[in-house]
């Protein structure tokens, strides 16, 4: 299944190693909602998303502009690894789906 065309909530003061770990985060979370994901793996680009993003404030800010985009959420992806039991995390719940942002006329 091809992914939805959006963009990934970026700062653009990040170099590109730093841009690349963050991706690598959104691309495992959209992963864990799809098709399932490696524990292991999502924990470990939670970390280096942390080395990068370390206060919540600015976690929380990209979280949500995150799942406005993708409907897709950081936080309830790291939530249900914690409390996993398994090697693989899948996301039972739908995404929400990306909130229209245009105006309604």
């Amino acid at each position: 299944m091809a992914k939805p065309n959006y963009e990934y909530p970026l700062d653009l003061d990040w170099s590109q190693d730093e841009m690349v770990k963050v991706t690598t985060l959104y691309s495992l979370v959209e992963d864990a909602y799809e098709k399932g994901v490696d524990r292991a793996n999502l924990q470990a680009a939670y970390a280096a998303f942390k080395a990068i993003v370390p206060d919540k404030g600015t976690e929380r800010q990209l979280d949500r502009a995150f799942e406005q985009a993708s409907g897709y959420s950081i936080y309830r992806v790291m939530k249900t690894a914690q409390g996993a039991s398994t090697t693989r995390v899948r996301m039972k719940e739908e995404p929400r789906g990306p909130k229209d942002t245009r105006s309604k006329r």
